[in-house]
Order: structure tokens, then sequence, then C-alpha cells
């Protein structure tokens, strides 16, 4: 790089002549170079390559030329990235001594085959990544991801040792939950003692964590096997490395407790049948409707079938109600009765005068 003419300017030399060849097709070259002598190619943190990207959003670039597919990038993962930006762009790639043109057929035939290559690396490590996971779980091993209130993570390690402090708080959480039997209660009292999800530091982002507990966030603690000293993977349970902060006893209460409760949280279901009406509607005679089912399909409407008690109360309560009614009229009867003696002689004895 220090001599006066170098691999960079022979590379520049070559994309100014296949331009200029490309003349007749309206192609003209920037006075601009985008040159990263001295960074690898193995990754994107090049500042040209960041400079040359934000002229390709800004809509200064059509056509990239390099003198090799791999001055472009090494790794097949950020070339599949960059040709996706391209694309979208609607830029064309060249590469001057290997023929590669996005901007013909054959050239886009070979970007496909390129992309299936990184795309067949990207499957490759990603199932590396889930072998590696699976393992370490399986042995019991911290396998990373978000620190969880009561422990804190060896940076060293990567192992996760007991916080007193916050472990004395998540028994707290159990037994409250214990107590109140609910989420909604156990998250409130959470909220008035202000206390917060675990908090952490990142070496890029910082501070992370420390939010106020909501019902998700909750269940997420209260179902995390890890308080017991075992590691989830997938359905399987692992005895792990780290010290358990829960009795299983304790813990085993509060999935009961929450498999009782089922999605509620707690709260009374009353719509379990999705009867919006249920507890609210009222016959003629006062009587509360419910509802024991729906009506099969093909049938006139989809009102719910009363219950035969409730038929029988209505029944029973109209019998009675024309019972009130038959006494009375009886005792109105009588009451007319009685005047109707009371005034008869009065009116013989003026018709005999």
């Amino acid at each position: 790089m220090e001599q006066e003419f170098n691999s960079l300017d022979a590379q520049r030399e070559a994309g100014e002549a296949y331009i200029r060849s490309q003349v007749g097709e309206g192609w003209t070259l920037m006075p601009g170079r985008y040159d990263d002598g001295g960074f690898t190619g193995g990754n994107m943190e090049r500042p040209a390559l960041k400079r040359l990207m934000t002229d390709i959003a800004a809509g200064k670039v059509d056509v990239v030329v390099v003198y090799k597919v791999d001055r472009l990038s090494r790794s097949l993962l950020d070339f599949a990235r960059m040709m996706q930006s391209f694309e979208d762009h609607r830029v064309s790639f060249v590469s001057v001594t290997q023929q590669f043109n996005t901007a013909s057929s054959m050239g886009r035939l070979v970007l496909n085959v390129l992309l299936s290559f990184a795309q067949f690396e990207r499957e490759i490590i990603s199932e590396r990544t889930r072998d590696k996971i699976a393992a370490t779980r399986r042995k019991g091993k911290w396998a990373g991801g978000h620190p969880i209130l009561g422990y804190d993570v060896d940076p060293v390690a990567h192992k996760l040792h007991v916080n007193e402090a916050e472990a004395a708080r998540v028994r707290a959480i159990f037994d409250l939950y214990l107590e109140l039997e609910s989420l909604l209660p156990v998250v409130q009292e959470l909220g008035k003692r202000g206390w917060l999800s675990k908090k952490w530091q990142t070496r890029k982002a910082g501070q992370r964590g420390g939010r106020a507990f909501d019902r998700t966030s909750l269940y997420r603690l209260i179902t995390n096997t890890a308080y017991i000293g075992k590691v989830k993977y997938k359905d399987e349970l692992h005895v792990g490395e780290h010290a358990a902060i829960m009795d299983p006893v304790t813990w085993q209460k509060v999935q009961a407790i929450l498999e009782r409760n089922g999605r509620s949280g707690g709260a009374p279901v009353r719509n379990q049948f999705g009867a919006l009406l249920k507890g609210l509607l009222a016959g003629w005679y006062g009587e509360i409707r419910t509802v024991t089912g729906k009506l099969k399909p093909g049938d006139d409407n989809g009102t719910a079938i009363t219950r035969l008690a409730e038929l029988q109360e209505r029944v029973a309560a109209g019998e009675a109600k024309v019972r009130t009614l038959r006494e009375q009229v009886a005792v109105a009867s009588r009451v007319k009765v009685d005047e109707t003696e009371a005034i008869r002689p009065w009116r013989s004895s003026s018709w005999c005068g």
C-alpha cells in the first residue's frame, strides 16, 4: 500500500477500462473512489464500503464495478445482504475479471448460485448453533440469553451464581402468589413495593431490564424451572449446574394454582360459553336465565337452550301467579256480594211504597 503504484491502482485501472468500454450503454465514471486499503474483506466494517452503500441508498449509483467478487466481500452472508440491497435500489453489479454482470441473465444466474451457497452457509451455521445449545442445556449449563432475577452471570465462566438479595425477593414473589392465587393482585402488590425485573449491564447497549412487572413477566418468572435448579430444553428437563433458589414443593404448588386458574389468571370465568347476557337476562317472573350449550348448526338461530329446572320453576311461578289472581278475584267477588246483600232490603222497601 506504500508503493507509488499498488494493487488498488491496478484494480482501478481495470475497472475504468471496463467502464469506458460501456460508454455506448450510457455508463459514466463517478469521480469519487471507494477504496478500503488495509481493511479486511471478511466483514462490512469498512468506511468506504459504508459510504458506497449510503450513496446507493441515495440513488447516486446505478452500477457497482469491482475487479473481483471477493474485492466487495469475502463473506457469502455479507455478499448476499449487499446483493439484496442492490436489488432493492435497482443497482447492477459487475466483476471485471470474472465476467460477472447482474445486468445480464447469465450474471443473474451466477448470482443465484452464489446466493444458494450463502443460504446453505446460513443453514449450516443455524444447525451448528442449535446443536450447541441443545448439548449445552442437556449438560445443565447456562446457554446464554437474558439474565434472570435471583442470579448473576459469570462473564468469564458463563455460569449462574445466586444473588442472595434478589433470591430473597424471588422467594417473596412466590409466597405472594401462593397467598393471593392470582397474577394481577401480585403485580399490583409488586408495583406498590417498587420491585422491578432483573437489571443487567451489556457491553454495547448499556443497562437493560429494571422494568415494572406485568402479568407476562410475572408468569415467566414463576414458571421458570431455573429456580428449582433445572435447565429446560424443549420438553426436556435436566439437572442444572447452578444452585436452586426455590424448593420443588413450593414451586409445584404455584404451578398447580396456575394450572387451575388457566388463562384467566385467577379471575372467575363468566363467559365460558360466550353468552354475553349470562347472569343478566331474566324471564317474565324474574328468574335468571343461564345456558347449557348452543343449538346445532342448521337451526333457526343460535340462542341457548334453557335449563329444564328453570322451565319447571317458570311453570311453578306461573301457577302461583294464577292462584294469587284467583284468590284476589274471589275476595273481590265476596266483597261485591256482601255489598249487594246490604242494600237489597232498602231497594225492596222503596219499590213497595
